[in-house]
């Protein structure tokens, strides 16, 4: 029976391969899968040439395309009709044998559908899955489909399909078929839909990333093949979504700044047309919009091999514009920004420094501490990365306000000198970049916060000389980084050690307490010890109360205490310190609680006392070390300096630890370096070993005797002919280490005794120092043969003979070098008596009465003695210097403080405002030294409101800061200590008025008692000192200094009880006083807090009977000292104006006049720059004039009138005489260069006006004046005072040449004026001082230096009203605080 044949759908008979049943529905899915491979095996071997089986077959195509096959359920099934489809577009191409587009879709989308099973390469089909992939790339079978409407719906379903099944199983072949079957249908279609660029785009969204890197890295590839073509579809996406805000376009609208991000990474030409898009949105009013756009472009000018920013100058300059943008957290991503563009693209770090240096001010503290973070990336990385511009703005953060973004940067400068100058990974010239950090980050111990203090320690320790170093390199470290710190570091450094010393002496005096039997008096000196401690410790508060817990805890475990012993005993090593802190930290430590407070806050105890640097072994390393420096064979050239330095730095090192740690030092072959030390040429090193023996050797006589004989000699021979300081020190040392010490200092006292020679100074000085010293150390053993030196040698030979004329340099101070022997030695004898009197402690034979007389004499005198021409006056101020330092020293004594009058007080107080600059200096720091140690009586504290006419603007700030230090120490001394309660006359600071008030009463200055211009400065110099007393309202202390001035006008003074005129004085001087505290204080009128306490020495008892309410002052006086009406400037000008240097112009607080200088004798007219900021247009020849010039040229100099307009020079105007009234205020500028000069004589021009009478100047009046302004003034040198001696202008000397104007050439249009005598100043050095007292910075007052560099306190100003914490970045320069002034100041009072 024959069977019908079979046929397909359009009714043609279907032919199948030889072998191959018929194919329907009837067979099993077995059978039929093996007819199908048939088939296919028969599509795959035809190829397109074969037209008699292309048309056999095409029934067979036919039917393969139907419903059965398509929709079978069989995935074997589907997957070989699918094979089969797939050769038959291949065999049948270009032309489809399927005619209907139905058809075709449903054809397509089943192929598609098959590839799904690419995803698992491990199917035993997977070949045949792979096979039909390749077969549709290589034909481009789907570009059939762009005949279809709805082809995109396959094309999406396609790329959809591929993205999902690709992993990274696959080989590179499927991925390369993957690519061409997709770029096909891109590359040669008539564009991309969106829906078709979505399927592509979201395998970059980072969800999509992170699910599947296969399908993101398929579509990067595929991006970058058809950037071209696909370029305009991604900017016509984002300009929809961008500007035009349709986010509705595309679920991806809310990625577009991640896609954007990809995109660029992958093909920046991708986004050729999008970026100016970005910067159209970098300017949007949305804050968040902005820092999302912020966000991107950080990431794409900051990729490794970006060249947007040179290729796109326009988007870059608008991006660093968001630096200044308005919203915070914008500038913030954009300074996180800078640190991967700085360590990706280095040459944008010229356009990026500018705006991190504003950002470096932000006031955002976290954009602060960002910008920090972000220089300190880019240097840790590699330090050409940033230039010394930027690792400044980390330096000047090192002072920021806030504690944190000043921990970041000096840890980041920390770790930045640990890399690169103590590892040295980047060489000698990037170690020499960041060598200043070093200096810097030990500068910052100057501040006041406890929590920079103990920051700098840990830095110190782990990074400038790491304490887990082996102690050979670590004592090396140390060694030369000490040779090589600033002086100011070096000070900070040995700052450090001794606070450290300090604390460790106080938990010794706590262990010492717990030792003893519990009293009331034991838990009262425990808590007082306790209280130290704490203020030892970052927030004091908590400070006390976690230090009393662990009191109480090593009260009840003695182990814990035997370990605490053991860490701060002298004998305790590096090693055994660090296990020390362990064991207690190890006791101390709860497991149950990971933060613990208390435990932190022990641990920054231990810290600081754990020696963890310093023990024996690290000593005998230091002095190894310094032997070979001294042998030649150390690496000192290599380490950055030379042998000199290194040895006078290491026995400068050696001396501080011998303070610190002086039982390290006890060993032979450390004594025996020492004793090469000694017989050194260089004067400085002796010095410093002989110190070190005086600090360690007590166990030398005992221990040592080698090293003991050899010693003495060694110090016999330094205190009879070394220097004066290694004389001094071999006096102490001798003193300080033997046991036959009168004997020994004898043999030294006997022979210099009988060699003193008058006749040879230069020989005298070394024997006078050791004989002072000798005096004060043993005073009993050479009370007689002391007291015949004194008076038969000291006084009468010496300190009563000018035997040498000195010489006539015309200036007031000069270098040790230059002064002359027999100066020094006169010097040094004044020394000797006070080192005498100090040592007898006791006035039974009225010597210290006389030699308080003395030292008056000397003051009076202006410091020539003999008055006898003879000497100079620089040696002059030197002699003056050295008699007021001499009762400053005597005031220190109980018993000499007692004999010292008011008088003499009074002229001891005057040296503050002596002529000379260097006098005044020197002065203050000793006086601010001994009132902060408070060795002298608080009646010397008033001497400091004087600094109120100071010419001198650092020498203001500096006695106002000497105050505001010695103020805080006597307030914290009460505090501390519960006994200072009954000495509160001697130690409160309000009880600084009433001396203060009876001082100025009795200014020599203090002449008229109605006179305004001095009423004004009484009240400057009494503001002076009630500012910084009236800073903070303490217990009500206004009012009780307002009581304390109105009880002193109900009594009198004690000086001149009888003298009407001098107690008038005493009463004005308190009006005034009480005008400044009312006009300044809103509670002054409260009830006092106590009855105020005055002191008898200087008022007389009350009178209770009569009161005085009389206002002594005029209705006119009052009124205007109230309404601080500006007084015209005068020769020396307003109070506080400041003096400029050379080179510096003044900051003018009054306008007016300014005539006067610095000179003694006829001075030079005011430095032309002193006047250039007024006159512009004034041109003015500057003539510079060396200091050492016996007759130095005149200088030229416009002197500007009061006008209308300030900048308007004035033309043909004099000055009009000065009188004696005006005495006592602050000078003007000197001219450049004529610092304590005096001028010769000169002619009078003939066009010039009257000559203007010398003014007195303020306690060193010219001892040689012309006869008729001696007569003159007679009247007035009288009402002068003491100390204010003039003497007749002698026969033999030179007369004083008059005031004399000079003509300006025509073409100037102005006339010069030469100023009247002043008071001679020396600025030759400025010097600015610490919160302490020490000199932190030097500046040189030279001519070449500008206005910028000198300018210090201009350029310190802040916008701040209250406080001006002014902090010098720069090496040196530390710190000047001061409040600023009020504006009415700025004017007068």
């Amino acid at each position: 029976m024959a069977f019908p044949q079979p046929k397909s759908a359009d009714g043609k008979i279907i032919i199948y391969p030889p072998g191959v049943k018929e194919i329907t529905d009837k067979i099993s899915n077995d059978e039929l899968v093996k007819r199908l491979k048939m088939v296919v095996k028969t599509f795959m071997d035809m190829d397109q040439d074969s037209e008699d089986e292309k048309q056999q077959y095409l029934p067979l195509a036919l039917h393969l395309a139907s419903e059965f096959f398509l929709r079978n359920p069989n995935k074997d099934v589907r997957l070989l009709v699918a094979c089969c489809l797939a050769d038959i577009f291949r065999i049948y191409a270009p032309e489809a044998p399927y005619t209907s587009h139905d058809k075709l879709k449903d054809i397509f989308m089943f192929i598609t559908r098959q590839l799904k099973g690419l995803e698992d390469t491990k199917s035993p089909q997977f070949n045949r899955y792979f096979y039909l992939l390749e077969n549709l790339a290589w034909v481009k079978s789907y570009n059939i489909c762009f005949e279809l409407e709805d082809c995109n719906e396959i094309f999406i379903q396609l790329f959809r399909t591929l993205f999902s099944v690709i992993n990274n199983s696959h080989n590179q072949k499927v991925q390369m078929h993957m690519l061409d079957l997709m770029s096909s249908i891109i590359m040669e279609g008539d564009g991309v839909t969106q829906d078709l660029l979505d399927s592509i785009l979201i395998n970059l969204i980072p969800a999509h990333k992170n699910m599947n890197k296969q399908a993101y890295d398929l579509a990067k590839v595929l991006l970058k093949r058809t950037a071209q073509t696909i370029e305009p579809c991604i900017a016509s996406f984002f300009n929809q979504v961008l500007v035009l805000g349709k986010s509705s376009v595309s679920d991806l609208s809310e990625h577009v700044f991640d896609l954007i991000m990809e995109l660029f990474a992958i093909d920046p030409h991708l986004l050729l047309s999008v970026m100016p898009q970005l910067e159209f949105k970098l300017k949007s009013n949305d804050g968040e919009e902005r820092l999302a756009v912020v966000r991107l472009l950080a990431k794409l000018f900051g990729a490794k091999d970006s060249e947007l920013a040179t290729q796109n100058r326009p988007l870059w300059q608008c991006f660093l514009g968001r630096f200044n943008d308005i919203h915070v957290p914008v500038r913030l991503e954009c300074v996180k920004f800078a640190s991967h563009c700085l360590m990706n693209h280095p040459d944008l770090a010229k356009d990026l420094t500018d705006y991190l240096k504003v950002r470096s001010h932000d006031p955002e503290e976290a954009i602060r501490h960002d910008v920090i973070v972000t220089i300190i990336t880019a240097g840790k990385k590699d330090l050409s990365l940033v230039n010394d511009q930027l690792l400044g703005f980390v330096r000047e953060r090192t002072l920021d306000k806030r504690w944190r973004v000043r921990k970041e940067a000096m840890m980041g400068l920390a770790q930045l000198y640990k890399k690169y100058c103590l590892h040295a990974e980047a060489g000698k010239e990037a170690a020499q970049k960041v060598n200043w950090i070093k200096d810097k980050l030990l500068h910052i111990y100057y501040q006041n916060s406890i929590d920079d203090k103990l920051l700098v320690e840990k830095i110190f320790a782990q990074y400038l000389v790491p304490h887990n170093l082996e102690t050979e390199e670590r004592m090396k470290c140390l060694y030369y980084l000490y040779a090589s710190l600033d002086p100011n570091a070096v000070k900070a450094l040995n700052e450090m050690w001794k606070c450290q010393n300090m604390l460790r002496s106080h938990v010794r005096e706590l262990l010492d307490l717990h030792k003893q039997p519990a009293s009331e008096a034991n838990n009262t000196a425990m808590f007082a010890k306790l209280m130290a401690i704490a203020k030892n410790l970052p927030d004091p508060g908590k400070a006390q109360d976690f230090m009393k817990k662990f009191n109480q805890v090593l009260g009840d475990d003695e182990r814990l205490r035997a370990q605490l012993e053991l860490l701060i005993s002298p004998a305790c090593s590096c090693k055994q310190a660090e296990v020390c802190v362990r064991e207690i930290t190890r006791k101390l430590a709860n497991p149950k609680q990971p933060t613990n407070p208390f435990l932190e806050m022990v641990k920054f105890l231990l810290e600081r006392i754990a020696p963890v640097h310093i023990d024996s072994e690290a000593i005998s390393s230091l002095v190894k070390l310094m032997n070979k420096s001294i042998e030649g064979t150390a690496d000192d050239e290599e380490e950055g300096v030379t042998p000199d330095s290194a040895i006078r730095a290491g026995l400068e090192l050696l001396k501080v630890l011998s303070f610190t740690h002086p039982t390290s030092f006890h060993s032979s072959e450390t004594y025996e370096s020492l004793l090469q030390c000694l017989k050194m040429e260089d004067d400085k090193v002796a010095e410093a070993a002989i110190q070190i023996f005086r600090n360690t050797g007590h166990k030398i006589e005992t221990d040592l005797l080698q090293i003991r004989s050899t010693l003495i000699p060694i110090l016999h021979q330094k205190a009879k002919r070394g220097t004066p300081r290694q004389a001094k020190q071999a006096v102490h040392c001798i003193h300080a280490i033997f046991t036959n010490k009168e004997v020994q200092l004898a043999q030294i006292f006997e022979p210099l005794s009988k060699s003193l020679n008058a006749d040879t100074p230069e020989q005298l000085i070394t024997p006078l120092v050791s004989l002072g010293h000798i005096a004060m150390l043993a005073p009993d053993q050479f009370a007689s043969p002391m007291k015949s030196v004194v008076a038969n040698f000291i006084v009468k030979d010496l300190l009563m003979n000018d035997r040498f004329p000195g010489g006539k340099n015309g200036k007031l101070w000069t270098p040790n070098e230059e002064v002359s022997p027999e100066v020094l030695a006169k010097v040094q004898a004044i020394k000797l008596l006070v080192r005498w009197l100090l040592g007898m402690k006791n006035n039974q034979s009225k010597s210290a009465n006389s030699t308080l007389r003395l030292l008056s004499a000397m003051l009076v005198s202006e410091g020539d003695l003999t008055e006898q021409k003879k000497i100079s006056k620089s040696d002059m101020s030197r002699l003056r210097l050295a008699a007021g330092c001499a009762i400053l020293k005597l005031a220190q004594e109980p018993c000499y403080h007692e004999i010292i009058t008011p008088e003499q007080f009074q002229l001891c107080a005057l040296v503050i405002n002596d002529e000379c600059y260097q006098v005044r200096q020197i002065f203050a720091l000793k006086l601010h030294k001994a009132l902060g140690k408070l060795l002298l009586p608080l009646e010397y504290m008033a001497v400091f409101a004087l600094c109120a006419k100071d010419p001198v603007k650092e020498r203001r700030a500096h006695a106002r800061q000497c105050l505001l230090k010695n103020i805080s120490i006597r307030r914290e001394y009460i505090k501390q200590n519960p006994m200072a309660h009954e000495k509160l006359l001697s130690l409160l600071p309000e009880y600084v008025v009433p001396y203060t008030v009876h001082l100025l009463a009795h200014d020599p200055d203090f002449t008229k008692t109605q006179d305004i211009e001095q009423l004004r400065d009484i009240k400057e110099c009494l503001w002076f000192m009630l500012e910084v007393l009236m800073t903070k309202n303490e217990n009500n202390s206004h009012a009780f200094i307002r009581k304390m001035v109105e009880n002193i006008k109900q009594t009198k003074d004690a000086q001149a009880p009888d003298d009407g005129k001098m107690n008038e004085k005493l009463y004005i001087v308190c009006d005034v006083a009480l005008i400044v505290i009312t006009s300044k204080s809103t509670t002054y009128n409260l009830d006092s807090p106590k009855d105020p306490v005055l002191p008898t020495k200087f008022f007389t008892p009350p009178d209770k009977d009569s009161g005085n309410n009389k206002c002594y002052l005029s209705d006119e006086s009052k009124t205007l000292l109230l309404t601080g009406k500006p007084k015209p400037a005068t020769v020396l000008g307003a109070v506080n104006k400041p003096l400029s240097a050379t080179g510096r112009r003044p900051q003018d607080r009054t306008p007016g006049l300014e005539t006067g200088s610095n000179m003694s004798g006829n001075s030079e007219p005011s430095s032309p720059a002193a006047n250039r900021g007024r006159e512009q247009n004034s041109e003015v020849p500057e003539t510079e004039v060396s200091e050492n010039e016996e007759n130095p040229v005149i200088l030229l100099t416009v002197i500007p009138a009061k006008t209308e307009k300030k900048d308007e020079p004035v033309r043909n105007k004099s000055l009009p005489p000065q009188t004696s009234a005006e005495r006592g205020k602050k000078r003007t500028a000197p001219a450049a260069g004529s610092e304590n000069i005096q001028i010769p004589d000169e002619k009078k021009s003939e066009e010039s006006a009257a000559p203007v009478p010398p003014k007195a100047r303020r306690g060193r009046p010219p001892k040689a004046a012309s006869e008729s302004n001696t007569a003159k003034n007679a009247d007035q040198n009288k009402a002068a005072g003491r100390g204010r001696k003039r003497v007749a202008a002698s026969q033999e000397g030179p007369a004083e040449p008059e005031a004399t104007n000079v003509k300006v050439p025509k073409q100037q249009e102005t006339n010069v004026k030469r100023a009247p005598a002043q008071r001679q100043m020396d600025l030759q050095r400025i010097q600015v001082l610490d919160s302490d007292g020490y000199s932190v910075m030097e500046l040189e007052s030279t001519p070449e230096s500008s206005a910028e560099e000198l300018d210090l306190f201009k350029s310190c100003e802040s916008s701040q009203n209250e406080v001006d914490n002014t902090k010098l970045a720069e090496g040196g320069f530390l710190k000047v605080r001061r409040k600023s002034m009020p504006k009415g100041r700025r004017q007068r009072l």
